[in-house]
């Protein structure tokens, strides 16, 4: 579990109207991703460079 009390989230650019997810950067070891309908709900935690492997190949996979 990790502390994401001094996230800094912002919605993705990429959510719908009705898929939002929310992501915080500014925590160092962890990039941290919640629910923005549910945000005392759980957070799911990656590493910077998980959480660029991930992204980089959504943006290849168009």
């Amino acid at each position: 579990m990790i502390d994401s009390s001094g996230a800094l989230w912002r919605k993705s650019s990429r959510s719908g109207a009705n898929q939002c997810i929310e992501v915080a950067d500014n925590l160092g070891a962890v990039v941290a991703v919640r629910d923005s309908k549910d945000p005392a709900g759980p957070v799911l935690a990656f590493s910077p460079g998980s959480w660029r492997a991930f992204t980089t190949g959504l943006k290849h996979a168009r």
